[in-house]
């Protein structure tokens, strides 16, 4: 226990965020930190002596003495740099700072669904959240013709910027001719890590569910499945089955947007 805490604390010591007013190179001044994850620290950022923002993204100081943390990113520099879409936040540049690796992004204003939901109270019915999905999938369908997978569609990556999807947070993306072994990973983590579109397909299964069930209302305080609770219909319940890979999983978006504007039209 005590060495546990010994490391939290060493890790803080080495990877404690930088504040606001402090500089990145010669350009760029820290205006708030937006967000600390596993790999790296994000911060809303200007350029000095102006009101332009841009996110960066700084790779944790014990991840760069780390083979993987360095190569990891490298990797989205590459990916960010390959990927040119209105609708993901495109690139600015990548520097050094005193040791420290920061990728400069265009910074985007939005809000995730998670907090459309829990703190602006937005509920979805079945049609809504099914045409959120649809809108989804048009953007990843366009980093999966880049030979690209997300692998980190979750609700905190899905933005909604005046009525458009975004989709940030490239950390984990790898090209899908790469190689990278999972099979230490639990079920769960396999599905969403495997370097196929049929993960990112998966993560969209739950990212489905979550709107879904911003509309549930529990009759019970007994934990139940999601088929259970939620009631749906026998075919949507199929496609998301599918999604989560309970029955043949979708191997490619068209197949899943296809199922979904059937069901859609006939509803």
């Amino acid at each position: 226990m005590i060495k546990q805490l010994w490391k939290s604390i060493h890790r803080w010591l080495i990877d404690h965020p930088l504040r606001p007013g402090d500089k990145i190179g010669h350009t760029y001044r820290v205006d708030e930190l937006l967000g600390m994850g596993s790999y790296g620290m994000t911060y809303v950022v200007s350029i000095q002596g102006s009101h332009q923002k841009f996110v960066a993204k700084q790779l944790r100081k014990t991840k760069q003495k780390t083979m993987q943390g360095k190569q990891s990113f490298k990797q989205e520099v590459t990916i960010l740099q390959a990927l040119h879409h209105p609708q993901i936040p495109t690139i600015h540049e990548w520097l050094e700072d005193k040791g420290n690796l920061f990728i400069i992004m265009e910074y985007v204003e939005g809000k995730t669904f998670e907090d459309l939901i829990f703190e602006e109270g937005k509920t979805y019915s079945e049609r809504e959240a099914l045409h959120v999905l649809l809108q989804v999938i048009d953007v990843v369908d366009y980093i999966h013709q880049q030979g690209i997978v997300h692998r980190d569609l979750r609700i905190p990556n899905i933005l909604l910027v005046k009525e458009e999807i975004v989709i940030i947070d490239f950390g984990l993306a790898r090209f899908t001719d790469q190689k990278e072994d999972v099979s230490t990973l639990v079920d769960e983590q396999q599905r969403m890590r495997e370097i196929a579109f049929k993960s990112d397909i998966y993560t969209l299964g739950h990212f489905l569910l979550f709107l879904l069930y911003s509309s549930y209302e529990p009759i019970s305080q007994k934990e139940k499945s999601w088929e259970k609770e939620l009631l749906l219909s026998s075919p949507l319940t199929h496609i998301i089955r599918k999604m989560l890979q309970h029955d043949q999983p979708y191997e490619e978006l068209h197949e899943l947007k296809e199922d979904v504007q059937h069901y859609l039209k006939n509803r």
